[in-house]
């Protein structure tokens, strides 16, 4: 027999962290914990309004599966038995955290993967005046990827205020599905000639016939919100996306964001390992899978006043692998 706790976490963020769905101070995780008696698997999640998730809604799902978890689920059974989100999440992370411990083997061997590396990670840079996201570059130098977020058109003068003061820089414009059809044609024709590797959700999660899908448009368009599954991955292409962000709260685990990474790579879509805002534990399950990701967004915990023990190690921008401390 297993036994299943689930608890809720609320942890402080350094200052406050402002996107184009609203700004947040603190943020609440949700984590799971299964043990089989002698070891214990962990994994957290965030509950994200923007996918109607609350910490009460997806303790629920959880505690929901609760017998099964406890007569031994394992994360293949766990796909057919969970939706996708933050609560399939947790739990899939847990179990694969669990089997590392009791093998005695790394997930990354358990899945045949590269042995994780360190990588370069972007920074996030939430919304702000043009000045102050400009001060917020220079302070963040040591970054040569940044994300700015934007909630309109207005953050064009963002974008360009910070090219004027880090010209060595390259930049993920993220605009939280804030922008017009016609804001992002100018978007992009201002940025063209840019160092902007791509624009991240632009327009409404569903707003797929919208878009210029020329091969020749730049910045390429990257998805997130409409991305949650494998599924979703051709109505994607045909729209235009050409990047795609992977989360492990959107798609529901470790087990499909592998998969998921698999099969966008095999279309031709560029990936971007990304995450919510959260800790160490809830970044570490994503490096596993870093051998897929042309970008690596793992900045979850520097945006955070605090952060779990045995913590990623960052080493200016680059974030190394988890210790098995930590997870997996």
């Amino acid at each position: 027999m297993f036994q299943l706790k689930v608890s809720t976490q609320t942890w402080p963020i350094a200052g406050s962290f402002r996107i184009a769905h609203g700004s947040v101070h603190e943020i609440h995780v949700v984590r799971a914990e299964i043990n089989d008696g002698r070891l214990t698997g962990y994994g957290e999640c965030r509950p994200y309004p923007r996918y109607n998730e609350t910490p009460i809604s997806v303790t629920d799902q959880i505690l929901a599966i609760s017998k099964q978890i406890e007569t031994g689920l394992t994360t293949d059974e766990l796909q057919s038995l969970m939706p996708a989100g933050a609560a399939r999440n947790a739990v899939d992370c847990a179990l694969w955290d669990l089997r590392a411990k009791q093998t005695k083997i790394p997930v990354w061997q358990l899945l045949n993967l590269p042995k994780p590396r360190p990588r370069i990670t972007a920074f996030t840079l939430s919304i702000n005046t043009p000045k102050r996201m400009a001060e917020a570059a220079l302070k963040a130098k040591q970054y040569p990827i940044l994300k700015l977020k934007i909630d309109g058109l207005d953050g064009l003068h963002s974008c360009l205020a910070v090219l004027e003061v880090r010209p060595d820089v390259r930049l993920i414009i993220d605009a939280n599905e804030a922008l017009s059809p016609e804001e992002l044609i100018q978007f992009r024709a201002a940025l063209s000639s840019a160092p902007v590797l791509m624009i991240e959700q632009p327009l409404k999660a569903d707003s797929f016939d919208l878009i210029d899908n020329s091969e020749n448009a730049l910045p390429i368009l990257c998805a997130d919100e409409s991305l949650h599954t494998r599924s979703d991955l051709p109505e994607l292409w045909g729209a235009g996306y050409r990047a795609v962000n992977v989360k492990l709260d959107k798609c529901g685990g470790l087990t499909e964001a592998l998969a998921l990474m698999r099969a966008a790579k095999s279309m031709g879509f560029s990936v971007m390992s990304g995450c919510m805002v959260g800790t160490s534990l809830a970044m570490a399950p994503m490096l596993m899978l870093e051998s897929f990701a042309d970008i690596i967004d793992m900045d979850g915990p520097l945006l955070l006043a605090k952060d779990v023990p045995n913590k990623l190690q960052y080493n200016g921008a680059v974030v190394n692998p988890p210790t098995p401390k930590l997870w997996g």
